[in-house]
């Protein structure tokens, strides 16, 4: 029996496992490319297969009849954009069509977050394979907000009074359906996906406060607090430099800007971070 010519990476994780569960609840056929098909989630027209970003060989043999792949962004780690080099170009010499990859929103080779910089170089990869592409360039994922505060509530970096645009997870797994279910009417499209509201962290962590009930607070450091305070975790510089740009590019601009994607993939607003924080965990 021939495979789904629809591939979905990232099924075991939060936003891939979104994107896998509604595609199965409308009724598409995928196949899905997983490390482990023991960990693959249990779906109706679903199909586990096994492969990673690294290994070539065994990414073609994975994509062989794939038509659209949805590419969630591998986990990071210092070769991350080497395994997506691998892993784009093994799609390509498999012939598949159109990549659906998410990206971060503001990628640019100068950009102050570091990661979006290897965002960038993924998506000219992609295009330049000659594949049809989509990018769902996302903001900061509201999601990860209540985990940026240390055990005594306090959120450190160096933001200073910069705004950003948080997305939900939910809302981008809404835009990846959407653009999957009708992947030829995306083609060459980059979208922008933000929540409705430009957010101080300071602000956030007031909206953290009363929706957590935990007291949370804002203290915004200077470049070099955040590297001190950062250097106990033993963490490669790689890393820290990507947790600590995280903030320079909010104090920077380049996470802020509202967005009308989210509501014309969906035809539903954004949620906002107070709306999130009373949502059941997907």
């Amino acid at each position: 029996m021939a495979l789904p010519g629809l591939a979905v990476t990232g099924s075991t994780g939060g936003l891939g496992g979104m994107v896998a569960r509604q595609l199965a609840a409308s009724g598409s056929a995928q196949r899905l490319l997983v490390r482990e098909a023991a960990r693959a989630p249990e779906l109706e027209y679903a199909t586990p297969v096994v492969c990673t970003y690294g290994d070539a060989a065994a990414a073609r043999q994975a994509l062989d009849g794939v038509e659209v792949l949805f590419m969630v962004s591998a986990a990071e780690a210092e070769d991350r954009l080497q395994q997506h080099y691998a892993f784009v170009d093994a799609a390509a010499e498999a012939g598949v069509q159109h990549v659906v990859y998410t990206s971060f929103y503001g990628a640019a080779p100068d950009a102050v977050f570091t990661l979006a910089r290897d965002h960038y170089a993924t998506e000219e990869r992609i295009k330049a394979s000659g594949m049809d592409f989509t990018f769902l360039r996302d903001n900061f994922y509201l999601d990860f907000l209540p985990l940026l505060a240390g055990e005594d509530g306090v959120i450190r970096g160096p933001a200073a009074d910069g705004v950003f645009s948080g997305v939900a997870r939910e809302d981008i797994a809404r835009c990846a359906h959407a653009v999957l279910r009708d992947p030829a009417v995306h083609k060459g499209k980059t979208y922008n996906l933000t929540g409705p509201e430009e957010l101080t962290l300071a602000q956030a962590a007031e909206i953290l406060t009363a929706g957590t009930g935990r007291f949370i607070t804002y203290h915004p450091e200077t470049v070099d607090e955040a590297y001190a305070s950062r250097a106990s975790y033993g963490a490669p510089g790689w890393q820290v430099d990507a947790w600590v740009s995280t903030y320079t590019a909010m104090a920077a601009g380049e996470m802020s800007g509202l967005s009308p994607d989210v509501h014309g993939l969906t035809g539903q607003d954004p949620i906002t971070l107070a709306e999130f924080l009373t949502r059941p965990v997907l």
